[in-house]
C-alpha cells in the first residue's frame, strides 16, 4: 500500500486553489520539491562514490 501511494498523481494547482491559508500553500510547494531533492542527493552520492572508486583504481 505504501508503494501505491508513491505513484499517485497529485494536482498541486488544485490543492493550492483550495488551500485554507498561505502557510498551507507554502507547505504544498515545499512538499512537491522534496522528492526531487532526495533523488538529487542520491544521484550526487552515487556519483561521488563512483568517482572515488575510479580514483582508487578498483
Amino acid at each position: 500500500m505504501n508503494l501505491i501511494s508513491l505513484f499517485q498523481k497529485v494536482d498541486i494547482a488544485e490543492k493550492i486553489k483550495e488551500a485554507p491559508d498561505s502557510g498551507y500553500q507554502i507547505g504544498v510547494v515545499i512538499g512537491s520539491f522534496i522528492p526531487f531533492l532526495v533523488l538529487g542527493g542520491i544521484a550526487l552520492w552515487m556519483y561521488n562514490r563512483a568517482k572515488k572508486r575510479d580514483k582508487d583504481g578498483n
